[in-house]
């Protein structure tokens, strides 16, 4: 009878091994693949450029981009007082590409 005890234990154990390590695999590959979609979804490290800033949304805080102007900007954004609004910019026609300014969008803005 001990012989018989002693198997069913050692089964039961080999079991347990069995199903945590399924676990432990399932676990594993379910991180996986949750790490590679989060990587293909991820922002490209290419540059903004070209029409791409024409689709930008004008947030409160704003970054220059290349190529635009105080003036292209407060048309974009609606914003005729950006130069009353950023103490910080001494000359309107000295904007540089990484510039920060402030945006606050009129009422009435066009869509």
């Amino acid at each position: 009878m001990v012989s018989s005890s002693s198997s069913s234990k050692t089964m039961k154990k080999s079991t347990a091994l069995a199903d945590a390590a399924s676990w432990y695999c399932a676990v594993a590959l379910l991180a996986l693949i949750l790490i590679s979609s989060i990587k293909a979804n991820s922002v490209s490290d290419e540059p903004v450029r070209g029409s791409q800033l024409l689709n930008r949304p004008c947030d409160e805080i704003y970054v220059v981009g290349e190529g635009e102007t105080l003036h292209t900007i407060s048309d974009k954004c609606g914003d005729p007082f950006i130069v009353e609004r950023n103490p910080h910019i001494h000359d309107p026609d000295d904007v540089f590409p990484g510039l920060i300014i402030k945006i606050i969008p009129s009422t009435d803005r066009k869509l």
